[in-house]
């Protein structure tokens, strides 16, 4: 393993650092965003195969969880420090995901584990075996667009742990509606601000053996953009996402 200062930004307690660790995958790349004043649990988040880090949900979370006692580690996979532009099978994702959680659980806290899309996936996957304390699942896609009749609910539900799924409304890869037991919910508040109460909300899911949270972000697509028209705005929707899982942490490690 080797930790190297980030480009931007000076050199401070609080700075953002990077860390590249060998995995059987191979090299995987880990970019911390520390708690401040004390953590009290680390958010690892993983990204999905379309994209990287810049993910606009993964950097709102580095930028707002710190101040609420949650250390962020952006994982990037071995694939995306490659330079390689197509992601490879799950299995592979699943190796190099535990390869580097020794590197999450090094500062002796909990560790939930995250990601959006293929990243969440890879969370649900290997939550148990790892000891993950929650997983937090950012645009999971439930099925491939347009083919309803391919679920991967059984990922989802399979986690073992605590799990909170933050999906677009309008996310072609699965509405909140299409998710399992979604219908038999109980709503509840997650914004004190009543301006968001009608485009967010936390539906508490359960079923023979299972239970999840999800939070929708309304008009919002896989990427939880959401468009112009819309009647948030996009500072707005990623306000409902870190706003969320700000709660949701909260409760699960006060």
């Amino acid at each position: 393993m080797k930790d190297t200062p980030a480009p931007a930004g000076p050199a401070e307690p609080s700075a953002e650092t990077v860390e590249t660790v060998e995995t059987d995958a191979g090299p995987a790349r880990i970019t911390w965003h520390p708690a401040r004043p004390v953590a009290r649990l680390v958010l690892a988040l993983g990204h999905g195969a379309g994209g990287g880090i810049e993910a606009r949900d993964l950097r709102a979370l580095a930028a707002a969880l710190p101040a609420h006692g949650a250390t962020v580690a952006l994982v990037e996979q071995p694939w995306r420090v490659a330079g390689k532009k197509v992601a490879p099978a799950p299995k592979t994702l699943d190796t190099g995901w535990r390869g580097l959680w020794p590197a999450l659980t090094k500062p002796g806290l909990p560790v939930i584990a995250g990601g959006r899309s293929a990243g969440a996936r890879v969370a649900c996957r290997t939550a148990g075996e790892l000891g993950a304390h929650a997983v937090l699942a950012l645009g999971f896609p439930l099925h491939p667009p347009g083919r309803p009749e391919k679920s991967r609910a059984d990922e989802l539900l399979g986690t073992g742990v605590p799990t909170l799924v933050v999906q677009g409304g309008n996310d072609p890869f699965g509405r909140p509606a299409e998710f399992p037991g979604y219908e038999r919910g109980r709503a509840t508040a997650v914004l004190p601000d009543a301006r968001f109460r009608e485009s967010a909300g936390a539906r508490t899911v359960a079923g023979d053996g299972w239970t999840y949270e999800l939070v929708e972000v309304a008009h919002g697509d896989h990427g939880l953009a959401v468009p112009k028209r819309a009647d948030i705005t996009q500072e707005e929707a990623l306000t409902v996402v870190t706003d969320a899982v700000v709660r949701w942490t909260g409760s699960l490690v006060p």
